[in-house]
């Protein structure tokens, strides 16, 4: 089907107009008055710029026949090719065709008849009016014919589209069968392979059977052996059970010396508890031990000639001094003091030595004594050495507070196994300038005071307000607060008797100790 193409071009007045449709025809226009212009123009259809494009099925489809039904026939429209017009009434469809029909004729006179004059404008309007009036007449019967194809494209879409749907359908509807049949035509021939497998391996199946039987037949012989097996083992299992219930009784009764002995030892531990204290007591509760250091690097210059050590009596030691001899003649007498101590520990002795001598009375304490270490010394004689060590803790090295410490954790996991149990609480705090100052506390903390005070009226017991209680259960963790403590204490080098700058550092590790077996504390 031919595409239809209606264009209409309009130019200002005094300028030349062009009509132009798909027959090609041009007209040329003189200037005409405004009013003839608007008249003419309002009759006119309002022009399409739009090319119409019919769908590819519409296209394609005979034009003839496509008219036929719908109730249209050709007609000629001037001298071009024939054209579609849609059935109207007989009154407008005479009319029009007529108007149409005349066209050629009028064109054909006006091409045979003489140019009119320039001066003729009045007849050359006229002619102009009819041309535009047949035109017009064109146009109408143009946009008729292209409604009455865009309905009946709109007819045949929509019929295609269903067609094409149902087409669809029955093309899906056709696959879908197909596939079904492939996949039971594969599923027969999975059967039939299966059915030839199985026919394959029934023999094989067969002779298992056999074997099975005849292994049935010896597992039934093997039965019979079994059960007289298993009564010969029921008597035997019955023999065992008796002496079995002899070694209940066996372990009975040395459950309950074992109840008896372990009664026996807490009771050997209690008398050894007292004996142990009865010794310490003899020793003397309050014991003086002199350790006396070496010289250090910077004192290597002087020597040691005014201590002198008895090799038969480690209990004493003698200091010598010269002094103006009292008969003149500048002679110098040389005067002895002699001190006696609990034990008196030369320069050499090494800090293990040193524990021995306290290491009992640290027994003491887990046996629920109280019980006080201390170094007592001027400033510079290794009293933070001996009690805590050096900075880089060794093996040989350690003071008599991480001994201690470890004698008791150590001797506490032992008399776990006697039924007791230990909690140890820890505190460490500093005397310095006659102020108490909580060296397990990071940050210090103006507004805190501490005092000393009694714990009741009936106790003898003292404790510090305010002070930093922390729960120990391992050696690392006393030995890590021993290392804070380290950190916030408060160390001066300064004159020997100067009293008001000396540092003062105190450990204290209660120990609660319980024995729910025997409902024992200490």
């Amino acid at each position: 089907m031919d595409n239809v193409d209606v264009c209409e071009e309009f130019q200002p007045r005094g300028k030349k107009r062009r009509l132009q449709d798909g027959n090609t025809e041009n007209v040329n226009v003189g200037a005409v008055n405004n009013k003839s212009m608007s008249l003419q123009r309002s009759r006119l259809p309002q022009p399409s710029l739009r090319r119409i494009q019919m769908p590819p099925t519409v296209a394609s489809t005979n034009p003839a026949g496509a008219v036929k039904k719908a109730g249209c026939g050709t007609m000629p429209l001037g001298s071009s090719r024939g054209r579609l017009a849609q059935s109207i009434p007989a009154k407008v469809m005479k009319t029009r065709v007529a108007a149409v029909a005349v066209a050629p004729s009028t064109a054909a006179k006006g091409a045979v008849a003489k140019r009119r004059p320039a001066w003729d404008v009045k007849g050359k309007l006229d002619d102009t009016k009819k041309h535009l009036t047949d035109c017009t007449g064109k146009l109408q019967v143009a946009e008729l014919q292209r409604k009455q194809f865009r309905e009946n494209a709109d007819v045949l879409g929509k019929s295609l589209s269903h067609a094409t749907s149902r087409v669809k359908e029955l093309e899906d509807k056709l696959r879908t069968a197909e596939s079904q049949l492939q996949s039971r035509e594969s599923e027969l021939e999975q059967l039939r392979h299966d059915n030839a497998g199985l026919q394959k391996v029934l023999p094989l199946r067969e002779a298992q059977i056999s074997s099975l039987t005849t292994e049935v037949k010896e597992l039934s012989a093997t039965l019979k052996d079994t059960k007289s097996t298993l009564v010969s083992t029921e008597q035997k299992l019955d023999d065992k059970a008796a002496l079995v219930d002899e070694q209940h009784k066996l372990i009975g009764s040395l459950e309950e010396k074992l109840q008896h002995t372990e009664q026996a030892l807490t009771n050997m531990e209690q008398e050894r508890r007292r004996l142990h204290n009865a010794v310490q007591e003899l020793k003397g509760n309050i014991r003086v031990i002199c350790r006396v250091r070496p010289l250090l690097e910077k004192e290597r210059h002087n020597d040691m000639n005014h201590i002198q050590f008895l090799p038969s009596d480690e209990k004493v030691i003698t200091l010598t001094k010269e002094q103006e001899s009292r008969t003149g003649n500048n002679r110098k007498d040389v005067v002895k003091h002699n001190f006696s101590f609990d034990h008196v520990l030369q320069p050499v002795a090494k800090q293990e030595e040193v524990f021995e001598d306290i290491s009992q009375l640290v027994q003491s304490a887990l046996d629920g004594y109280n019980v006080c270490i201390f170094a007592y010394g001027q400033t510079g004689s290794g009293k933070t050495y001996t009690m805590e060590g050096p900075d880089e803790l060794t093996c040989d090295t350690k003071g008599m507070i991480p001994r201690a410490v470890d004698q008791i954790f150590v001797t506490a996991r032992r008399l776990e196994t006697m039924g007791w149990l230990y909690k140890f609480t820890a505190s460490f705090l500093e005397i310095y300038n006659e102020t108490i100052r909580d060296l397990l506390v990071t940050k210090s903390q103006k507004a805190v005071v501490y005092d000393i005070k009694q714990c009741s009226n009936k106790s003898e017991q003292l404790y510090v307000t305010n002070l930093e209680y922390i729960s120990v259960s391992t050696v690392e963790e006393v030995n890590k607060l021993i290392t804070i403590s380290k950190s916030n204490r408060s160390v001066a080098k300064t004159a020997m008797n100067d009293h008001s700058s000396r540092s003062h550092s105190v450990f204290q590790l209660h120990i609660e100790g319980s024995n729910a077996a025997n409902g024992l504390v200490c």
